[in-house]
């Protein structure tokens, strides 16, 4: 991996500077150093790169732009930014006299260095290694990057090499590496007698069975915590067809539940004191004869009914099922991750999910530790008053409210009503995708809200 620790190896000195700080530095240094900057037109602006030649033409340092800090502001991981340009070799970072966090910076350089090469051929690629900086926990960092590569691998691999079966497998590699108990129900029948008709009913149509997936790990009396992950592993739509574009990114409507495993796997290789389930509803929503139709009536696990009145909201129904079995334990905190909404994201973008939560407490620690961490969420509210927009009538819920407004609280208000007895519940709505690149965030599949809520899951171990 591209952090390494402090050695005694040669390393490249990577000095980040300020517009302000440019002409200090350059007092102290070589006339040639001096004259190969002013040449360079180099200025220290955010992520402007120079590397600097020593007397035998070698590389014998860098330099990278720092900016202002309103400029700073408007984006995350700027020395990922930079690193990005940096010719190969294994840098120290210098940043002597600026404000940093360190850790972040750190963790952005790996993020940036992911790369999904399972299609295509072996290239060569340049090998950036960063010395670990001093003061910094490599293995926090380390494991973070690699939760993330883990969800991004997932999302980003195609429906056809990743549908229920092939993600069942991942589950289960997971667990396995992790000493975790995994149980699988997999099979119309047995989701039916299980209990899980919902799952039973959106998975019905497609070739690979519909299957929940349950892991569970760590001490018997630890407290206790459940993540729910939407894994739909391709999404056409069902009957209420998806047009092409929109269904050009339905590989990745399987997001939550890798987020999921990506978080699973943060918390057990950290070896928090949690009694952790992870629950997972793997389904295909395609079109065949035994497919859903609009205006089926569904009866839940809880015993809810729902009217279908678009084959389209499928994620909700899946995890209704999976939360009414979480919550029968009542954990102290339940978790569900989705790709849920268009609305969430006509609302707040690609890169800011929104969460939803009752519990204040959890809901400042968790805005906090988004801030802290780079990783962004804002809440939205589960406003009452739209209770009755998901009440059709004829069935307790529904599960598309017409008129389109507010689609994003009142999927999450569908969700709530699943959940009693926790002693707190969470959602969030993420994307996961990143559609133009970004700083330490390949185009591409994105991890999201995962690293602020392990921030508040540690504090509670």
């Amino acid at each position: 991996m591209p952090l390494v620790p402090s050695s005694d190896a040669p390393t490249i000195p990577l000095r980040l500077l300020e517009p302000e700080g440019l002409p200090r530095w350059l007092e102290g240094q070589e006339p040639h150093v001096a004259a190969w900057v002013a040449a360079m037109g180099f200025e220290a602006g955010l992520g402007e790169v120079l590397a600097l030649p020593g007397p035998d033409g070698s590389l014998a340092g860098a330099l990278l732009g720092w900016g202002t800090a309103g400029k700073r502001a408007r984006d995350r991981f700027h020395l990922a930014a930079g690193a990005a340009h940096l010719p190969a070799g294994r840098y120290a970072l210098d940043a002597a006299g600026l404000e940093i966090d360190a850790g972040l910076e750190a963790l952005g350089w790996l993020l940036g260095e992911y790369r999904f090469t399972r299609y295509r051929a072996a290239q060569a690629s340049r090998i950036r290694e960063l010395v670990c900086p001093e003061g910094v926990d490599a293995a926090r960092v380390q494991r973070a990057a690699e939760a993330a590569a883990l969800a991004q691998d997932l999302i980003n691999t195609p429906a056809r090499d990743l549908g229920p079966e092939a993600l069942e497998a991942a589950f289960a590699d997971l667990g396995r590496a992790h000493g975790a108990e995994v149980r699988v129900v997999r099979g119309m029948a047995a989701l039916r007698e299980g209990g899980f008709p919902l799952i039973a009913a959106v998975g019905a149509a497609a070739a690979e069975a519909p299957r929940l997936l349950d892991m569970v790990w760590g001490r018997e009396g630890a407290p206790r915590v459940t993540l729910v992950g939407k894994g739909v592993c391709f999404d056409t739509g069902g009957l209420n067809i998806k047009p092409g574009a929109s269904m050009g990114l339905m590989k990745k409507d399987m997001g939550g539940a890798a987020t999921v495993l990506g978080l699973a796997q943060m918390i057990m290789a950290a070896g928090l004191d949690l009694r952790l389930r992870v629950l997972v509803p793997a389904v295909e929503n395609s079109i065949s004869g035994p497919a859903m139709r609009p205006g089926d009536i569904l009866r839940s696990r809880k015993g809810v009914s729902v009217e279908v009145n678009n084959t389209d909201a499928e994620g909700r129904l899946v995890l209704a099922d999976a939360l009414a079995l979480a919550d029968e334990e009542a954990p102290g905190l339940i978790v569900s991750l989705a790709t849920l909404t268009g609305a969430a994201r006509v609302a707040m973008g690609p890169d800011v999910p929104p969460f939803f939560t009752d519990d204040e407490a959890l809901a400042a620690d968790l805005a906090a530790a988004a801030v802290r961490v780079a990783d962004p969420l804002w809440r939205l509210p589960f406003w009452a008053p739209y209770e009755g927009l998901i009440e059709p009538g004829i069935a307790d819920l529904d599960n598309a409210p017409s008129g389109g407004m507010a689609g994003a609280i009142t999927a999450g208000l569908f969700l709530r009503r699943f959940v009693e007895r926790a002693g707190s519940y969470l959602h969030a709505d993420i994307y996961g995708w990143t559609p133009q690149a970004k700083p330490a965030r390949p185009k591409g599949a994105a991890f999201q809200a995962a690293r602020a809520i392990f921030e508040i899951l540690e504090t509670r171990a």
